[in-house]
């Protein structure tokens, strides 16, 4: 197939030319305009951006699932409010939701999420003065908190700097491997160190936003503040992700950070 001498090849002449011929087709981009691709981080930040949300994914960060009343409370919002903000949190999977009989229960969705706000946190306080840390209720998180359910702050920062000094723990390829004083150590907490698993999910470090060091993450770290908070030597403020040394704590912990 030729085209005339007065008028231009187009693009399905081409197309037609060369498939008379058995030559792949030529792109010619007049004859299907690119598709435009929307990242859809882009939908994510504006879900997280708002005010209300950012509060939200803020006392959710934590790790516990709370209802939809305390969120709200948290966050200063009416029932039907918090209701419209959470929806389009578990629409856009960073909020999972757990019914519990006549009540539904709001929590980070993972631990993928998890890091992503942290990572968030990290970047918003890079300027952060040093004055501002001196003031509540930012003093009581740099001290000591909750980080999707392991140890954060300067306490999770010294955990995880006496772990590695002691050789309790190793750095391995995953992440970092319990050593045989580890076990030794989790056993003299009363914690079975014999079902402790392998694996990169079993500890690894979680840069801190306000410490910018590594505090210690994954199941081993969960393990520890259950551990730490079930002997009441850290305890809950409310309202908060911050976490307050108790007398018993200050006897105790010292000896393992």
């Amino acid at each position: 197939m030729e085209c005339g001498r007065k008028r231009q090849c187009t693009g399905s002449d081409v197309s037609a030319r060369a498939a008379t011929s058995g030559a792949a087709p030529v792109y010619d981009g007049r004859m299907h305009p690119a598709p435009r691709i929307e990242p859809r981080f882009a939908r994510i930040a504006a879900s997280i951006g708002d005010p209300t949300r950012a509060r939200m994914l803020a006392t959710l960060l934590g790790g516990d699932a709370l209802p939809a009343g305390d969120i709200a409370r948290i966050a200063g919002v009416n029932a039907s409010t918090a209701s419209g903000h959470l929806a389009k949190l578990v629409h856009e999977g960073l909020v999972a939701v757990e019914p519990r009989g006549r009540h539904r229960y709001f929590r980070v969705a993972d631990a993928d999420v998890a890091r992503a706000l942290e990572a968030l946190a990290l970047v918003a306080e890079r300027r952060a003065s040093q004055s501002k840390w001196l003031r509540e209720p930012y003093h009581s998180l740099k001290h000591a908190r909750t980080c999707y359910r392991h140890l954060a702050g300067e306490l999770g920062v010294q955990l995880l700097r006496s772990l590695l000094a002691r050789r309790r723990l190793l750095a391995a390829e995953h992440g970092y491997e319990l050593t045989a004083a580890g076990r030794s150590w989790l056993e003299s907490l009363g914690i079975d160190a014999a079902a402790a698993p392998r694996g990169d999910r079993y500890a690894f470090a979680c840069l801190d936003w306000s410490e910018r060091r590594d505090h210690l993450a994954g199941r081993l770290a969960t393990t520890l503040l259950d551990h730490f908070m079930a002997k009441r030597w850290l305890v809950r403020v409310e309202g908060t992700r911050a976490l307050r040394l108790t007398a018993e704590g200050k006897r105790a912990l010292p000896g393992i950070l």
